[in-house]
């Protein structure tokens, strides 16, 4: 087998769920096959890719908005009440001398998405076909899927000071609006990385030559 074949050509295609390679991808266009090990149906490629990818990222960018403009959690200690944003929030913790959690929440809340945003905006709307473009794309997607599962640490952060401020009976603290906008934003994200398929940028290199 010499090292340029294609799994079409050999009539080879890849269980999204599993992994398994089975047979029978030319049959796939007008039937559904199933994989044998897992029983999922098989694709060749993900239905409407760039569509399904490019409306979760717009989605995800819109809901971020109103995700740093409410609060994300309400605090009531030793009588003094204060709701907190995103950017309040890392401020406070950084001025209080706790600038590892300051850390912790800006990289999980600001520099992740923001990362993912930029990486997924390059992905969706590069057109560049050379060889050395199609693995530079094919290593940032599988950087942001990598880094999508850390931008819940500030929802984390969120339930363990509440749980760790109820459970010492110090005060009260209550999620607010802002964190569901977050966490809608984390999960948009994940699912415009995951929609995302790669394949078809290297499909339209080869058939550019």
């Amino acid at each position: 087998m010499s090292s340029g074949m294609r799994a079409r050509e050999l009539d080879l295609v890849s269980c999204y769920l599993c992994g398994m390679v089975c047979e029978g991808r030319s049959c796939c266009e007008i039937e559904t096959l199933y994989c044998w090990r897992c029983g999922s149906a098989l694709r060749v490629r993900k239905h409407n890719s760039h569509a399904r990818s490019t409306a979760y990222l717009i989605a995800a960018l819109a809901l971020y908005i109103p995700a740093n403009i409410y609060p994300v959690m309400y605090t009531k200690m030793l009588g003094d009440e204060a709701d907190s944003t995103i950017v309040g929030g890392i401020m406070e913790f950084w001025e209080s001398g706790s600038w590892d959690i300051a850390l912790l929440i800006f990289l999980a809340s600001v520099a992740v998405p923001c990362t993912k945003f930029i990486a997924m905006s390059f992905l969706l709307w590069n057109g560049s076909t050379t060889e050395q473009a199609m693995v530079g794309k094919t290593r940032l997607l599988k950087f942001v899927e990598g880094i999508g599962y850390w931008s819940m640490l500030d929802v984390l952060v969120v339930a363990i000071v509440a749980a760790l401020i109820q459970f010492n009976a110090l005060g009260v603290a209550e999620p607010r609006l802002g964190i569901v906008f977050f966490g809608a934003t984390v999960v948009l994200t994940m699912m415009s990385a995951l929609s995302f398929d790669g394949r078809l940028t290297w499909d339209r290199k080869v058939a550019h030559g």
